[in-house]
């Protein structure tokens, strides 16, 4: 194969060069050997300085994009210089490759576009190289985009959390509502995941006390959080959040009363949607049983009233509605309803507030169905961390400085 034309595929410039090649059709492998020319010098890695002359090298292999189907591996002798600022002896940056990576800069670009596409160990497979190399990778290139991200003009918050396994074990997540962006994740759901979230909003360039407004569901440490890391952040319950308070006690009703009729046998899910969503044997089946004057049935009609809270055209006018609806709720003799009214009483602001800010982690909600159907077609993924950086490759927006 002619060097000089592999010298220009690698992107190699004085004083490396191409000295030899050799391919074996029967390893389906191909084997290129680069050195630089005898009295080199070379730059300081540290602070730039030129003529720095070799120390002394050591052999060093890496993984190149494939030749066809076969396997390509570039093999030099890689010098440490001594810099003649002082800065000691260092070891000399490289062309094709980044420090301490086994894979040259082209193979980790493949890398990066692969695992958007499909799981890790799929990727692994077809490159043929153990997932933990591949993870190795993504965990760097991610930290690297993570470091140069820039928060400075971050205003709106939102924060849920995922279950990484089965079990109690969450990882949380925390979104720039504008941008549509993840800012950060951590395993976790307490009060110190938010003040690390608050911290590493910082050590980007944004300012917790210049967070006007935080969304997230009603769960007490984030609460607790937002009032402690961000101060003059305004609180807005997540209106589906809510609405799943009230689908739980609705719920919570049918299943004390299933206790004493058989009524309810088979209706558990029709009661958890609207009017509009339900089949006709649904509907069919609910038309039946209005007459039967069932617990069920007006615990029903109080969900569907509180919905209507998020139609009123202001925070006035959905103030006066919601405080008639809390006294019919109150009223209803119905445990799990009352309960449910007075958890939405105790945070009575924040849930008006929807109707100042407009936010609600909506787009979190969806973010995690993806993070979740990536772990499924993973089938699992080893670690936490793994789960987050995968989570950063979806929705961080980062940008990697590769080449193309």
């Amino acid at each position: 194969m002619n060097r000089s034309t592999l010298d220009m595929a690698l992107g190699l410039s004085d004083p490396w060069k191409v000295t030899e090649d050799k391919f074996s059709l029967e390893e389906k492998r191909l084997d290129i050997y680069i050195d630089f020319k005898p009295g080199s010098t070379f730059t300081c890695p540290d602070c730039g300085a030129t003529g720095a002359k070799a120390y002394d090298t050591k052999e060093r292999t890496w993984r190149h994009l494939n030749f066809f189907q076969h396997e390509t591996y570039l093999h030099a002798r890689v010098p440490r210089v001594e810099c003649p600022q002082g800065c000691g002896i260092k070891t000399v940056n490289l062309p094709w490759t980044r420090a301490l990576s086994g894979f040259t800069a082209l193979f980790e670009a493949l890398i990066m576009v692969m695992v958007r596409e499909m799981p890790v160990a799929a990727v692994a497979t077809i490159v043929g190289e153990h997932d933990t190399r591949i993870w190795r990778l993504l965990h760097h290139h991610v930290e690297e985009a993570r470091a140069e991200a820039d928060f400075s003009e971050v205003r709106r918050v939102g924060m849920d959390e995922t279950a990484s396994r089965r079990g109690h074990n969450y990882i949380s997540f925390f979104f720039d509502l504008d941008k549509k962006r993840l800012l950060y994740g951590a395993e976790g759901r307490d009060q110190s995941t938010v003040t690390d979230f608050a911290a590493d909003l910082s050590a980007h360039g944004g300012d917790p006390e210049q967070i006007q407004q935080a969304c997230s569901d009603m769960w007490p440490a984030y609460i607790k959080g937002i009032e402690t890391s961000f101060p003059n952040a305004e609180i807005t319950f997540d209106r589906f959040h809510i609405t799943k308070i009230m689908n739980k006690a609705v719920d919570e009703v049918r299943r004390l009363e299933s206790q004493t009729t058989d009524l309810l046998k088979q209706t558990r899910y029709m009661w958890l949607k609207n009017p509009a969503n339900l089949s006709s044997r649904q509907r069919y089946k609910m038309d039946s049983l209005t007459k039967y004057n069932l617990k069920t049935a007006r615990a029903y009609q109080i969900r569907l009233t509180f919905q209507e809270l998020f139609e009123q055209s202001d925070r006035e006018s959905a103030e006066v509605f919601l405080k008639r609806w809390y006294f019919w709720a109150t009223h209803s003799r119905l445990e799990p309803i009352i309960q449910a009214a007075k958890t939405i009483k105790n945070h009575w602001e924040g849930v008006l507030n929807w109707f100042d800010s407009m936010i609600s982690t909506g787009l979190l909600e969806g973010f995690n169905s993806l993070v979740q159907a990536a772990k499924a077609r993973a089938r699992g993924y080893r670690t936490n961390r793994n789960i987050i950086t995968m989570a950063y490759l979806i929705g961080g927006k980062l940008k990697f400085d590769l080449p193309t």
